[in-house]
């Protein structure tokens, strides 16, 4: 799905002009890297969360040249879904997890 698919999907579903959905999709994508930006964690019950990891400086390779390159440390978004989520995702093994924890 493209971002321009979730703008028709919104569009639809409100009744909306094109504007309309694709300011609604702007507004949140906007809202979650602002939140990104400022160190907060964006929790949606259901879906997942998002937040930033930081990564340490470390000393890589370059693959071409096989030189050393020193690799900046960094923070990068992670996104951990949740449980209902996975379960959606996986729903012949949501059953089994259970089945398999109790047996224990």
């Amino acid at each position: 799905m493209t971002k321009a698919d979730l703008v028709e999907k919104v569009t639809r579903l409100g009744d909306l002009t094109r504007r309309d959905g694709e300011v609604i999709v702007e507004t949140i994508f906007d809202s979650v890297i602002a939140a990104l930006q400022g160190g907060d964690k964006i929790e949606i019950r259901g879906f997942g969360s998002f937040r930033i990891r930081q990564r340490n400086p470390r000393i890589g390779r370059n693959p071409k040249t096989g030189d050393r390159v020193e690799v900046p440390a960094k923070r990068v978004p992670y996104f951990k879904p949740s449980k209902e989520l996975r379960d959606l995702v996986n729903p012949g093994e949501a059953g089994s997890s259970k089945e398999a924890t109790s047996a224990s």
